[in-house]
């Protein structure tokens, strides 16, 4: 009798168990750093290497395919809006959701003087790098200002996601506007270097358990969940924020626009969330995103490669929910009240700065400072946060790529695209 073959998500899930417990023996029982040093963070590293060594090619290939094989040119332009218009409202959704639970519960509110200080030297010397980058940080017109790129190879290289899907978007529209003759054998030329790499992910997923488990213990380990009793309120608000949003705005946006089964989306897009929560970057889990979405879902590969690359650029739910959270936070404990016009003026800051936004580890903060900026409130309220921001980095970037997947979902419903309803 053969023994059970378990599916992907399963052994995902198992890694990331293992590499809790393993993580909290480490921190408590005090492991070697060697043993983080020379095995185990290597091997996270080397995995999320792999996912982000193949993200740029795929969101090249995947758009400009995906644009060019629609071969109608107002087809494109509906299925644009609609994707716009879903992001952009589910992230006003998110930012306000996350001020209602704030400005009800209260986080900041109460701490102590001492607490304060205490949370404010716990950041140490990573708090005043982030808020050194964080001042660097230029406001809404400059992420507006870089998304057309002056030269398309050095976006290339520097992975500049902004700038390759607008270069895209337009080379597959151009192809849509050539000859047939002439635009098929491009098609045709770059619909080979996708597969490859679809191959590619499907190889590299194969030690997603592993990578998984390096990922989660090495954090743990490091920060241990003692930083959580800290700002345990705090937390928890941000946390169930991002449980709500997921398990209610999507939901509903699932159930009325499409007959896609709501457990049956929270089932198959369950991979993607297990990489997501563990490396904290959307753009790495990008590949996966896309896998889960076609194979589990049933959107099209084509509509995949054009609303999901879209998605974990300028769809971050979680990332702006978390910023409406923090802001509120910080001016309870600076003594500060904010208006209900600064409010909206978070929400709209918010909303704006989530667009091309880097789905990498840690981008959140920085982005946060221009929110902190708009209402005038101190970026050394950065420094507050910091103990755990890297837990909720993780929660949080679950919630963006489960927001891009739903996306695609309600795009492909109502373009009568969804192959498994």
């Amino acid at each position: 009798m053969k023994p059970p073959r378990f599916q992907l998500h399963t052994k995902i899930l198992a890694g990331l168990l293992a590499g809790v417990i393993f993580g909290i023996l480490a921190n408590r029982l005090g492991f070697p750093n060697s043993i983080f040093i020379y095995v185990i963070k290597p091997v996270g590293s080397a995995f999320i290497g792999l996912i982000s060594m193949v993200v740029v090619p795929l969101v090249f290939t995947s758009l400009l395919v995906g644009s060019a094989s629609l071969n109608d040119i107002r087809k494109l332009g509906r299925i644009g809006a609609k994707t716009m218009a879903y992001y952009l409202c589910t992230t006003a959704v998110a930012i306000s959701i996350g001020l209602l639970l704030a400005n009800t519960f209260r986080p900041g509110a109460g701490l102590s003087k001492d607490v304060q200080t205490k949370l404010m030297q716990s950041a140490g010397e990573q708090a005043d790098v982030q808020i050194e980058a964080a001042r660097e940080k230029k406001g809404i017109q400059d992420i507006l200002s870089r998304i057309i790129p002056t030269n398309p190879i050095k976006a290339f290289a520097e992975g500049r996601m902004l700038q390759i899907i607008f270069f895209a978007l337009l080379s597959g529209i151009c192809l849509t506007l050539i000859p047939a003759e002439r635009s098929r054998p491009v098609i045709k030329f770059f619909e080979g270097i996708n597969d490859v790499v679809i191959k590619m992910v499907h190889i590299i997923m194969k030690i997603a358990p592993y990578g998984v488990f390096a990922l989660i213990s090495a954090v743990i380990a490091d920060f241990g969940l003692d930083i959580l009793l800290n700002l345990l309120k705090y937390s928890l608000v941000v946390i169930a924020g991002l449980v709500l949003h997921a398990a209610i705005v999507y939901s509903l946006a699932i159930k009325m626009f499409s007959r896609q089964k709501i457990g049956a989306f929270f089932r198959g897009i369950r991979p993607a969330q297990l990489i997501a929560f563990s490396s904290g970057s959307s753009s790495a889990t990008l590949p996966v995103t896309m896998e889960c979405t076609e194979r589990n879902l049933g959107v099209s590969r084509q509509l995949c490669s054009f609303v999901l690359p879209l998605g974990a650029t300028i769809n971050m739910d979680g990332t702006a929910l978390f910023q409406g959270v923090s802001a509120i936070f910080i001016a309870q404990v600076c003594g500060k009240d904010l208006s209900m016009a600064q409010q909206l003026v978070i929400v709209l800051t918010a909303t704006l700065a989530s667009i091309g936004t880097a789905g990498a580890p840690g981008v959140g903060m920085i982005t946060l400072a221009i929110v902190l900026k708009s209402v005038g409130l101190p970026l050394q309220g950065i420094g507050l946060i910091w103990g755990v921001e890297r837990i909720l980095d993780m929660c949080r970037t679950a919630v963006n790529i489960t927001g891009d997947a739903s996306c695609a979902v309600v795009v492909a419903s109502t373009e009568g695209e969804l192959q498994k309803q």
